[in-house]
């Protein structure tokens, strides 16, 4: 069937602003999916709404379908506004289905509108005051007399010069604008509904028609393939280590039946009473290694839940929602890790360790948004949270994370790792090192393998998030993910057991680094992608755009020096486990 409508229109008063404002007015649509039906379940996105006539519409039949509209972006600037931000036309009835904590986060304010107007010529403008709305549908004769299930929504927008209200013509030329016009003018928006049955849609793959337009596959088995040469370089070089040179000492090590053969020796083994001194900044490092537990579980949850499609695109706001929550609840792990490091390298303040572990990386975090936040207060953007907001973040940051994070931390403060070889009381001299065995090569070095694990996602996120494009390969990003963790660990390990082979037994926050170096790769890439591939103009937008980096950054950092430190950790306490010390 086909229906078409046309838009009871006000006249709209237009005065063309600066040349330089091009705004780019993102029309995003989703279709209104409040009932369901209960004998079915749906994975992933939400449950189906049946539809049909209006003579036979009931609680779970639906005769209208609900259009609405989010936030307006700009390739030019970071800030979101609303879409009644801007004098369009206004629905009659309008409507603001209440958003998750993911979309107030971002700044999704949803409202019911059916515009999509853009400027794309330079010297001349065209607007877009008409939308060709085509709605597909699946249709099925049931027992209740039949219904249907929408599974697309394609708009098109187009640019039509009017005549009048009263003389509409959707077939005549574009409506140019130039750009030295000034004038006030009447402008006269329209739109058309068309219904189609289509069913060579599966309902199980109806968004896929959203990724037409985004051919990542190709770039993303390329990023895999890439990262597996990585990881099986680095394997090679580890099982080398560990299954010939490193088994080869042992026993060597082991078969030696006199003090002055030891004392002829070098290597690794000469470190056994040194190797687990505690390093300086025992506190930092342990609350370093708290927050890095908590995000890493926190991030490898979100994804895996989002691998299975539990947090599908469909779903606006659930993928940040769920990232929330899960660092609230995960306050236990951070403060057990950390009270449990700090007590194991002989720290006896454990309450000031849970009070960093607590409060010093969220505290960064937050003090950073609030920033941010006030920037987009002062420019009127939709993605200023509200103080109310404010105050219910800090609400689940004190009342529930932070009481978790004392839980934990009190556990953990009973406990400590035992080590398998005692420390002696006087360190023993560290002999002069070659430029290779110097920390910042080694860091430099180990940070760089990770990043040529991850550069090809990072670059499709950086898209998602600034230039407005879809991301919804989370199978691709988890498999990443994984292997990012390994190359984490393999590298760092790598890297370790050279530095005890030259006698330097200083491995603690060299460990964390060479790891976490990966998130100042990161950060080089994020100015480069800025300067090269963005439009944005402003010194606000400038400022949001490096603001929110560098929380991620900081996640990047904290839970990357922690798999490299842990790998470590596991791999030193394994090798000086097996041999025999007098």
């Amino acid at each position: 069937m086909s229906t078409r409508f046309r838009m009871a229109t006000n006249p709209w008063r237009l005065r063309l602003a600066r040349p330089g404002l091009r705004w780019l007015l993102g029309l995003g649509l989703f279709l209104g999916l409040q009932a369901s039906r209960s004998a079915a379940f749906y994975l992933p996105g939400l449950a189906p709404v049946n539809f049909c006539e209006a003579s036979r519409e009931t609680a779970t039949c639906k005769s209208t379908v609900a259009l609405f509209v989010n936030r307006l972006d700009s390739v030019e600037s970071v800030l979101p506004y609303e879409y009644n931000t801007f004098d369009f036309c206004k629905d009659s009835e309008k409507r603001n289905p209440s958003e998750n904590l993911g979309q107030v986060l971002f700044g999704e304010r949803i409202s019911s509108s059916p515009y999509k107007p853009e400027f794309n010529k330079s010297n001349i403008y065209f607007l877009f005051n008409h939308v060709d709305i085509t709605i597909a549908y699946h249709e099925d004769s049931g027992r209740n007399g039949g219904f249907a299930r929408l599974v697309s929504a394609r708009l098109e927008p187009q640019s039509y010069k009017h005549s009048g209200e009263g003389r509409l013509a959707c077939n005549g030329p574009p409506m140019e604008i130039p750009e030295e016009h000034t004038e006030k003018f009447n402008v006269t928006y329209t739109y058309s509904v068309q219904f189609e049955e289509n069913k060579s849609i599966k309902w199980a793959s109806r968004w896929d028609y959203i990724l037409d337009s985004m051919p990542h596959t190709n770039i993303q088995w390329l990023s895999i393939m890439n990262s597996f040469v990585i990881i099986l370089f680095l394997s090679g070089m580890v099982a080398i280590i560990i299954l010939r040179t490193l088994h080869r000492d042992i026993i060597r090590y082991n078969e030696m039946s006199s003090s002055e053969d030891a004392q002829e020796d070098f290597g690794w083994k000469l470190l056994h009473g040194d190797v687990f001194r505690p390093p300086r900044s025992r506190m930092l490092l342990s609350v370093f290694l708290g927050q890095g537990t908590q995000v890493l579980i926190m991030t490898f949850i979100t994804l895996l839940l989002a691998c299975l499609g539990f947090l599908s695109p469909s779903n606006r706001g659930a993928l940040m929602t769920c990232a929330v929550v899960l660092w609230v609840l995960l306050g236990t792990p951070a403060g057990y890790v950390s009270a449990r490091m700090y007590k194991t390298l002989k720290g006896v303040k454990w309450k000031t360790n849970f009070l960093l572990t607590a409060l010093l990386c969220p505290g960064v975090v937050f003090a950073d948004l609030f920033f941010m936040n006030v920037i987009l207060w002062v420019e009127g953007s939709s993605a200023a949270i509200s103080f109310g907001t404010l105050i219910g973040i800090l609400a689940m940051w004190c009342g529930i994370s932070v009481p978790l994070t004392f839980v934990g931390a009190y556990f953990g403060a009973k406990k400590k790792f035992r080590f398998p070889v005692c420390t002696n009381q006087i360190p023993r001299h560290i002999p002069q090192q070659s430029f290779f065995t110097k920390p910042l090569f080694g860091i430099m070095i180990g940070g760089i393998l990770p990043f040529g694990c991850v550069f090809i996602q990072l670059f499709l996120i950086l898209n998602s998030i600034w230039s407005h494009q879809m991301y919804f390969m989370f199978g691709f990003l988890f498999l990443v993910f994984i292997i990012l963790l390994i190359t984490c660990s393999e590298a760092a390990v790598l890297l370790c057991y050279f530095y005890l082979c030259a006698e330097d037994y200083h491995w603690w926050w060299r460990a964390f680094f060479t790891s976490s170096f990966t998130a100042v790769y990161l950060l080089i890439y994020t100015v480069h992608y800025f300067f090269t591939k963005l439009q944005i103009t402003g010194t606000a937008s400038a400022i949001l755009y490096f603001g929110y980096t560098m929380v991620m950054v900081l996640i990047f950092f904290l839970f990357t020096g922690t798999v490299g430190f842990f790998s470590c950790f596991w791999f030193i306490i394994k090798i000086y486990s097996v041999v025999k010390v007098d």
